[in-house]
């Protein structure tokens, strides 16, 4: 497989381990191990801690831990366990849909901007893949229409993310289902990258049912990085038919075999602890999307926003004379903050925010982009 480089990635990699103020991170705050036992009860939290340092870490189930797997498919409405695989994040689950699914000269439809690995696999297998624009020119939404005018009796797949990353954006229910009729009009699979799941936002759109429970066309991708701060774990999973699933585990014996055993146990605990977790995102959510807000009213007329209606994500406006990936590098090399490149997204003059970080560094990194800004404001380079 010939494959384009993955700009964002690239990017990323250069900075994020030596900034101070990473604003442009995809997740929410990371849990540690600590955090987790945190949340067992008293009396059972030297019980837990004694079983992770007592299991024996040679290799785990291949398509996980049917305890794991079980308490995945409950947060499904109509999912068992031998209808989930568990991969290496959800790019790993994404990737062997696409290869399992897909051949050269299917249609595919997917979201654009996004993360580029929806329609760049796609494209590296010899797809024919059409971008359903759900950027600044539909004000961050998705609009069905246009969807439905992509949709041909060759449409294969049609990918889906919602929230969506970069700009936020949702899919409601009666939409979502109307893509799922679509598909199903032509005979096409839908896979939901359902990255951030359960992170909702103040005043947000209500989340679609995951699209497994749409229908028997309908694939869901989830994780534990994004919603779950546990990117570290690097657990993620696809929920759909068991064939699909046979098929993909079939694939992934090639790829990476199985789960880390311990990530495997991790995941089951912070499982059992649903909750606290979402609870604790939310807070963290509120404070730096009211912090966000207030930033970007302190610089109208250079900066605009639409807010994200779910997730963690949106994208920026600037009105500055610099491209997206000088401001970007700027920023991270010369003031320690990260913002990502628009222009890896395809949209210039943008930069993606996220607004998952601890809030005492969200706030101090808005502040040190501040600094940025106004020099860039005045002819300096």
């Amino acid at each position: 497989m010939k494959i384009e480089p993955f700009l964002l990635e690239r990017w990323m990699t250069r900075h994020e381990t030596h900034v101070k103020f990473d604003i442009a991170e995809s997740g929410i705050l990371p849990l540690s191990t600590h955090d987790l036992l945190q949340f067992e009860p008293d009396d059972a939290r030297a019980a837990t801690l004694e079983s992770l340092l007592h299991l024996p870490l040679g290799y785990s189930e291949a398509c996980g831990t049917l305890a794991l797997r079980s308490a995945l498919a409950a947060t499904y409405g109509n999912v068992s366990p031998d209808q989930i695989l568990v991969t290496t994040g959800a790019i790993e689950a994404n990737f062997l849909l696409f290869n399992v699914l897909l051949d050269a000269g299917d249609h595919v439809i997917a979201p654009y901007p996004a993360y580029q690995q929806l329609y760049s696999v796609p494209r590296a297998i010899g797809c024919d893949v059409s971008l359903w624009h759900v950027g600044p020119e539909t004000g961050y939404r998705y609009d069905v229409d246009a969807l439905e005018r992509l949709v041909t009796p060759k449409t294969k797949l049609i990918v889906v993310n919602t929230p969506h990353n970069p700009t936020g954006a949702m899919l409601s229910p009666a939409d979502a289902a109307r893509v799922y009729a679509l598909a199903e009009s032509v005979g096409a699979w839908v896979l939901g990258d359902e990255a951030y799941r359960w992170l909702s936002v103040p005043d947000g759109d209500p989340f679609a049912p995951p699209v497994v429970e749409m229908g028997a066309r309908g694939i869901s991708v989830g994780t534990l990085s994004k919603p779950y701060g546990l990117p570290g774990l690097r657990i993620g999973w696809m929920a759909g038919p068991p064939d699909v699933i046979r098929r993909c585990w079939g694939m992934r014996d090639y790829i990476t075999l199985s789960p880390g055993k311990l990530s495997d146990a991790l995941a089951c605990l912070a499982l059992r602890h649903h909750d606290r977790i979402v609870a604790r995102n939310h807070e963290i959510i509120v404070a730096n999307l009211a912090a966000a807000s207030r930033w970007i009213a302190e610089w109208r007329g250079v900066l605009s926003w639409t807010p994200p209606r779910g997730g963690l994500l949106a994208l920026l406006k600037y009105d500055l004379p610099v491209d997206s990936l000088t401001l970007a590098d700027a920023l991270a090399t010369e003031h320690s903050v990260m913002l990502a490149p628009g222009s890896a997204f395809g949209y210039e003059h943008h930069l993606r925010l996220g607004i998952g970080q601890r809030p005492d560094i969200f706030a101090a990194g808005l502040a040190e982009a501040s600094r940025a800004l106004d020099a860039w404001r005045t002819p300096r380079r």
